[in-house]
């Protein structure tokens, strides 16, 4: 996944030349997990920029970028450092297309990446995607694999308003796909069926959705079909795919390796009730991190969804 996120930086900085990439360490260095390793000696540093570490000065700067006909992507260098840039991007970012009544737009992307799973302190691995689901005026993109790494990454850069491009740690360089060379472009608001079944959904996006299709696999040995859900895009999501295969299956799963209260999987639920409450067959099971800050290594695979976790909701469900 690392490598589809440079070749999709690199694509379009290739395209597009009003595109400038900034954030700590992302020059010299090419980004604390080399996302944009090699991109200073083609593109030079006016066009990759390392910045102080301000990241309410990083995003502040790209938003009056964007306003003024740029293309910034702005690095911060885990979610979890975000939170002095969350005034910068709920007050400013996300309303600039509404507040100039649609004369200006912020085509601004924030990269981020996020979650557990990789032995860094507690926050370095927040989960906090649902803190951006809440307020309209921000996409939020989370790619599950190398190819829809690249895919979606393109896609916000192309997208007039402001995208917040969740890249999972877990999975930087967990697996391989192949990915086309050229350019190409994943629809933001679809998701994608990862797995057909019929007697059980799950919905998952990230990390989770690795572990949701292994434990498709080994319950699949017992005669359990499930269908899986990537998910995708987290706002906006994908309704009509949610109810569609909750209305084939009738049964559903959600993960999410955000704290239980507040996630995106609650949205999901929400979306359930109010498109197919009557087709279920069974209550929805949950299946998420706990509401504690994330906690050190030695309890770190604890505090995550598992996959033996993921089959123990399956089997709750289908035995109601």
């Amino acid at each position: 996944m690392v490598q589809a996120v440079t070749d999709g930086l690199r694509t379009m900085l290739r395209e597009k030349h009003n595109i400038i990439i900034l954030g700590e360490d992302i020059g010299v260095n090419g980004g604390v997990f080399r996302a944009t390793e090699g991109l200073l000696e083609e593109f030079g540093e006016d066009r990759v920029i390392d910045t102080p570490l301000s990241e309410a000065g990083i995003v502040g700067v790209s938003i009056g970028m964007a306003i003024n006909g740029m293309l910034p992507i702005a690095e911060i260098q885990f979610l979890g450092f975000i939170y002095p840039a969350f005034e910068q991007i709920i007050t400013h970012a996300t309303r600039i297309r509404m507040r100039t009544m649609g004369k200006f737009s912020v085509p601004l992307v924030i990269r981020a990446p996020y979650g557990a799973g990789i032995r860094a302190p507690e926050i370095h691995s927040d989960s906090v995607e649902a803190l951006f689901t809440h307020m309209p005026g921000i996409k939020v993109v989370c790619p599950s694999n190398p190819f829809d790494a690249k895919g979606l990454l393109i896609a916000s850069i192309e997208d007039p308003d402001p995208v917040l491009f969740l890249e999972p740690l877990r999975l930087y360089r967990s697996g391989r796909a192949a990915v086309p060379v050229q350019k190409y472009i994943i629809e933001i608001g679809k998701a994608k069926v990862s797995r057909e079944g019929t007697d059980i959904s799950l919905f998952a996006w990230g990390a989770m959705l690795p572990l949701s299709m292994k434990a498709a696999d080994e319950i699949s040995t017992a005669g359990i079909s499930c269908e899986v859900i990537d998910l995708r895009t987290l706002y906006p999501l994908d309704k009509d795919a949610i109810s569609e295969s909750v209305q084939k299956t009738g049964r559903a799963v959600i993960v999410q390796e955000a704290h239980a209260t507040g996630g995106v999987g609650n949205d999901v639920l929400s979306i359930i009730n109010d498109t197919s409450f009557l087709y279920l067959k069974a209550p929805i099971e949950r299946v998420t991190g706990f509401d504690v800050p994330v906690p050190m290594y030695a309890l770190e695979d604890h505090y995550l969804p598992s996959v033996n976790r993921i089959k123990k909701a399956i089997e709750k469900v289908l035995h109601f």
